[in-house]
């Protein structure tokens, strides 16, 4: 590994900003100070620039099956684009199957991710049922693998939903393993009938996606959810929160007491409910789950970010191109494979839409983006954070640049842009992996399978954001 020295930046933390250098050696962040001498490789003149922790995206969905198909972006191009844009973590879904050992899923997901990942990843576990079998596996999946946070979903009934029972039964397994659990909170039973009354009343089009998803739906799961681990005594993590009603939920669950913490994404900071009435299927390329909004549930998801009723912001890419996959749902929208292409366009969209327009502060974009899902997700602080110890995964970041976004110039495997022709201010020009570029003056300069798989710790109470266990992070520093 070379020794670098980053001088001249500013460097930016959750909870500072300071002019500085930045000394990288064996991979870690040996070093931060004012005019630092030291023999190195190189030197990297950061002048002019952000100097960022690299971004921490605790939700995406690589090469994972759903609808028929699978996702556009594998492990190496959907961790390409992330690296491109500024993010040097992700935490991906591990898909189980009802009957099958959990290990079966964990080890499928590894073959994945070996010799293709680029940047560091983690994995979360969907967990689709509960019995003797799946509570005898957790705990060595738990400390054993370092896979802490366990997926339920209260939605997509007869493919993924589990009921109540098997999801307070997992809060329960949980909290005695010091896991998270993590819930997409949809009313699926509603829903259901919901799509199959819509279709026999003809309605076909994209757009009846969102209105057999309504809101309020999303706010019922959500408080359902924060009740249940309540009495569980358990940490909950609410993903991709898209309304008013699901934040109300959050925050009145938090105000008594209860460990529930909630992510957003960017798709429903700037896109709405509108981008599903697009003609000639267009609207198709907008089909997610949960669904856009009405425009109005932006602020009310801006303003939760700002005062930490909402605490993080995950892409939940989930990739199909609209021809040949998206396409799968022509003459009936509930066969549309759900899900979009989001990795890359995460952290510059916060940036733009958010610091640029006032909506946060820049330590409350760091926080965001990277340090909070660090810290909920046993990472903190090898991950999401610029301090000595912590590993060198760095974004420099030149906050004036402009870039358009568009499928013909980013790095997603997918033949369209959900944000195309926008316009964002800040762009990661370079981008380093525990001290190693993956992305030099926007040119890949990385290697497949230099990702590394990471072993999370589990958290000891639930009033910690953090894990349990920290190694020494001096300690390969001295070495």
């Amino acid at each position: 590994m070379s020794t670098k020295l980053i001088k001249n930046g500013t460097i930016v933390t959750a909870s500072d900003t300071y002019t500085a250098d930045l000394l990288i050696k064996n991979g870690m962040i040996a070093q931060i100070g004012k005019e630092i001498e030291a023999e190195v490789d190189e030197i990297i003149d950061a002048s002019g620039k952000f100097v960022f922790p690299g971004g921490v995206d605790p939700h995406t969905h690589l090469e994972m099956p759903f609808g028929g198909t699978v996702t556009a972006d594998d492990f190496a191009t959907g961790t390409t684009a992330a690296a491109f844009g500024g993010t040097t973590t992700i935490v991906d879904f591990c898909l189980t199957t009802k009957g099958k050992p959990l290990s079966d899923s964990i080890a499928a997901w590894h073959k994945k991710a070996d010799g293709k990942a680029v940047i560091d990843y983690g994995f979360h576990l969907m967990i689709g049922e509960i019995n003797d079998e799946v509570l005898a596996e957790l705990p060595s999946i738990v400390k054993e693998e370092g896979i802490t946070s366990l997926k339920v979903f209260m939605a997509y009934k007869n493919v993924f939903q589990a009921d109540d029972g098997t999801l307070f039964r997992t809060m329960l397994a949980a909290k005695e393993l010091g896991a998270m659990v993590m819930v997409h909170a949809e009313n699926g039973d509603v829903i259901d009938f919901l799509i199959q009354k819509a279709l026999e009343e003809g309605h076909t089009d994209p757009i009846y996606h969102a209105l057999t998803r309504p809101s309020v739906l999303e706010g019922e799961a959500t408080g359902r959810a924060a009740k249940l681990a309540a009495l569980a005594g358990a940490r909950l993590y609410v993903v991709h929160v898209t309304c008013a009603e699901a934040v109300q939920q959050i925050a009145e669950a938090r105000l008594q007491g209860v460990d529930v913490w909630g992510e957003t994404c960017p798709q429903y900071l700037v896109l709405d409910q509108s981008c599903l009435e697009k003609p000639d299927f267009e609207g198709a390329k907008y089909v997610w789950s949960p669904p856009l909004r009405e425009s109005f549930h932006q602020e009310v998801l801006w303003n939760a970010l700002k005062s930490g009723q909402l605490q993080t912001l995950g892409s939940d890419h989930c990739s199909f191109n609209f021809d040949g996959q998206k396409d799968l749902g022509l003459g009936d929208f509930s066969k549309i494979p759900n899900g979009g292409p989001i990795i890359e366009d995460r952290f510059s969209l916060l940036y733009s839409e958010g610091v640029i327009k006032g909506r946060i502060t820049l330590n409350q974009f760091v926080d965001i983006a990277a340090t909070r899902s660090a810290k909920l997700f046993g990472l903190f602080p090898q991950k999401g954070t610029i301090a000595i110890g912590s590993d060198a995964d760095i974004v420099i970041f030149d906050p004036l640049a402009q870039r358009v976004l568009s499928a013909a110039s980013h790095h997603m495997n997918v033949d369209y842009n959900p944000f195309e022709g926008l316009t964002v201010t800040g762009l990661p020009e370079s981008v380093l992996s525990r001290g190693e570029f993956v992305v030099r003056e926007r040119q890949f300069v990385g290697a497949l399978g230099a990702g590394r798989y990471l072993k999370r710790a589990p958290y000891t109470s639930l009033n910690s954001a953090g894990p349990a266990e920290i190694a020494d992070p001096l300690e390969k520093v001295k070495q």
